[in-house]
């Protein structure tokens, strides 16, 4: 008594911190709520026009599509999230507080613009049949391989030949689910990517991702997920399967802690939205993984969850998780353990009512959890403590239970296993009898195994049969496709050809008008030239200096004069007057020297900057190869820009600024100017700007461009003004003037 409760003592010393780690798992398990049934409808809120198609989900992984009518079913519990997805419309979501109808009216629907107008579309009975044919699908899905597929093919050739590429990708993946269903893992990753070809959608692709996984085809699975992680508009049950299914690749993969930190993933998103047997599945998978890396304390934490999770739903479900755990158990050699939770396995699975069928070929699949194979595994325990008396019982019920099962795998190795046991405490005639016993079994699994070996090749048969039928239907269908292509392509091109034919008679009768018109325009064009070299002298005078400028700089003297310094105010108005004199003396002409345009231009800027002595610096570099006297520029072509820099830039720059000009002689024939300030830049400038001051600084630009490009027309280029942000941020302003010879 003594030594049991030590070893009471050791085990809660051991355990308790893990249980304290992991216990939080099962903190915010809902006890269960009221599942309803919510029914409603999708229909266009001008024209109550239904839409079918709509796919319609639940946060907890429930999922459904409108029939023709725009209607649908769908089980919920209350407070989960409806979710309607269709290329139609952006995707609603509504919250269910009751079992009233839930109907869907989607503003500017409408039959004629909408995106499956553009194709041909399925008429309301071909849709309504194409969703029966699948529904019976699914219904044999399980049951009767060969009725599936051929409800499937039916549903396919329901479509048409030239059918709705969505409805054909649905037919696909139910072909592909059957297919896994049968463990035909190579015919189901061939429909999962026909399916993903004709129209691709995140539970393909999930789907798929399962059919690698199934086939131990890692790297493929791991090369079909990585993409979904990108994808927003996963449900939460949808992101939960692409967690696990993560977390399975890298197991397989041997990347132990990577596929933990997955499976972690996906358990915080079912926790978050009560996904119950999702995280019943993950804590499960979670230990399975730490087990496989020998970190024993931590997987039997997430198997104590994973065991409690599994008692709150469905009794097989508790009972496989018991028995997930006794393995565990049996590989760490914990046979007591082992045979308490299988013998409580053993007696939950007793209550349960017995089917009466296991499969259509009466067969047991060999991860079925049974009565026998519970027996079987019990007794394998205590042989392996070398119990030999208390494992006979259990072998000898597992042989009768399986033999009334007809489950021959679990009789031939319970029935082996009885005559060594049987040989190991020395009972030879017992041993020698269930021998011969075992020798019989044997036989007759050969003969049913060759039985089965038949079964599979004319199985193989039939389903090669129905799948060359489907991909028949495939290739007519994409040849018709095609045909249609082609015809729609020539229609088009006869359209283009009358097209062109019209404009190259447009165009003759055009070309002869403009012939007429020829000499007329020619004898014009010297007086245009004239009217226009004083229409750009014009525009140059009216364009040099912003008159707010003029008024500003006799505010300026007004200040000097109202503070009594009449010197400055004498000096301002002097250089003022010189500027004034210079821009008057030039408004006459196209070009002037660059040498006498850079020295109003520093006249210009000494002016601003006295005005604004604190805002700004400059300086004006003239790189030493440039010729300044052998190249004409527009007269004050630059102030405008420059006048920009001071009054939208440096001046709103809450410290100093720096205006810096620079020349640079790029080749013989051209010289670079660059105007750059490190004000506030042009974005956070019109931001400040009043409604007045915008239409200045259009108008005033506007005069600038249009003078650049009469120049440039009437002496081929010669000026290039380009402007961008100095900064990355949008501060600070750069122009780049490029000036090149006669």
């Amino acid at each position: 008594m003594r030594k049991q409760v030590y070893i009471l003592i050791l085990l809660l010393l051991v355990y308790a911190p893990v249980y304290s780690q992991v216990q939080p798992e099962t903190d915010n398990i809902s006890e269960g709520r009221r599942v309803i049934e919510i029914k409603g409808s999708v229909q266009g809120k001008e024209n109550y026009e239904p839409i079918s198609g709509v796919e319609v989900s639940t946060n907890t992984g429930v999922y459904t599509l409108t029939d023709a009518q725009g209607e649908y079913r769908i089980r919920v519990a209350l407070g989960d999230e409806l979710i309607f997805r269709s290329p139609e419309f952006e995707t609603k979501r509504y919250i269910v507080k009751s079992d009233e109808d839930v109907d869907v009216l989607v503003k500017g629907y409408s039959e004629n613009n909408s995106s499956r107008s553009k194709s041909k579309r399925l008429s309301d009975n071909q849709v309504s049949m194409h969703k029966s044919y699948l529904d019976s699908a699914y219904a044999y899905r399980k049951s009767d391989i060969e009725k599936s597929i051929d409800f499937i093919t039916r549903s396919i050739a329901q479509l048409g030949k030239r059918g709705n590429k969505r409805e054909l990708a649905l037919s696909l993946t139910a072909l592909g689910e059957v297919y896994q269903y049968h463990n035909q893992h190579d015919l189901a990753i061939t429909s999962f990517k026909d399916a993903l070809e004709a129209n691709k959608t995140s539970k393909t692709t999930l789907l798929l991702a399962r059919a690698y996984l199934s086939n131990k085809d890692f790297k493929n699975a791991e090369v079909t997920l990585n993409p979904l992680l990108k994808v927003k508009s996963l449900i939460p049950f949808q992101q939960v399967q692409l967690y696990e299914s993560l977390g399975d690749t890298y197991t397989g993969l041997g990347m132990i802690n990577k596929a933990v930190d997955f499976y972690e993933e996906g358990l915080q998103v079912a926790k978050k939205n009560q996904i119950t047997p999702k995280m019943t599945d993950l804590n499960s998978k979670i230990a399975e993984a730490y087990a496989t890396d020998d970190k024993l304390v931590e997987a039997e934490g997430y198997f104590g969850n994973s065991l409690k999770l599994a008692e709150r739903e469905a009794p097989q479900r508790a009972i496989q998780e018991k028995e997930k755990v006794a393995d565990f158990y049996n590989k760490k050699s914990r046979y007591d353990e082992e045979i308490q939770l299988r013998k409580k396995s053993l007696n939950e699975l007793n209550s349960l009512p017995k089917p009466s069928v296991e499969s259509q070929s009466g067969q047991i699949n060999a991860d079925t959890i049974t009565s026998q194979r519970i027996n079987y595994k019990i007794a394998n325990a205590y042989i392996a403590q070398d119990k030999y008396e208390q494992a006979i019982p259990y072998l000898e019920k597992s042989i009768v239970e399986a033999d009334s099962d007809d489950d021959l795998i679990v009789q031939k190795d319970a029935t082996r296993k009885l005559s060594e046991v049987y040989e190991y405490k020395g009972d030879f005639t017992k041993a020698l009898a269930t021998y011969q016993a075992y020798v019989s079994v044997v036989d007759t699994l050969y003969i049913r195994k060759e039985q089965e070996i038949s079964r599979a090749a004319r199985f193989n048969r039939e389903i090669s049969t129905k799948q060359n039928r489907i991909s028949g239907l495939e290739q007519e269908r994409e040849l018709s496709q095609s045909k249609y292509d082609l015809a729609v392509t020539e229609q088009e091109l006869v359209e283009e050809s009358n097209k062109r034919q019209k404009w190259v008679i447009y165009s003759l009768i055009f070309g002869l008008i403009l012939m007429g018109l020829a000499t007329f325009f020619f004898y014009r064009s010297n007086q245009q030239q004239k009217l226009a070299n004083n229409l750009l002298a014009l525009k140059s005078l009216r364009s040099q200096m912003n008159p707010h400028f003029i008024f500003n700089a006799l505010n300026s003297v007004n200040n000097y004069i109202a503070k009594s310094d009449e010197r400055s105010a004498n000096r301002y108005l002097s250089e003022f007057s010189t500027l004034m004199r210079s821009v008057l003396e030039n408004s006459e002409e196209d070009f002037i020297s660059l040498a006498k345009e850079l020295e109003l231009l520093e006249l210009y800027v000494k002016l601003e900057h006295s005005r604004f002595p604190d805002k700004f610096d400059y300086d004006i570099a003239i790189s030493e190869h440039v010729d300044v006297t052998a190249f004409q520029i527009p007269p004050m072509l630059l102030q405008p820009y420059i006048e920009n820099s001071i009054w939208h830039g440096l001046r709103y720059k809450e410290e100093k600024g720096l205006l810096h000009i620079a020349l640079k002689q790029q080749d013989h024939e051209t010289i670079v100017i660059t105007i750059t300030d490190n004000g506030i830049g042009r974005k956070k400038s019109a931001s400040l700007k009043t409604a007045n001051q915008k239409k200045q600084k259009s108008k005033g630009m506007g005069n600038i461009t249009k003078r650049v490009a009469i120049l440039n027309d009437m002496y081929k280029d010669k000026v290039d003004v380009y402007i961008s942000d100095l900064e990355a941020d949008g501060t600070g302003t750069k122009v780049v003037f490029t000036l090149k010879k006669d």
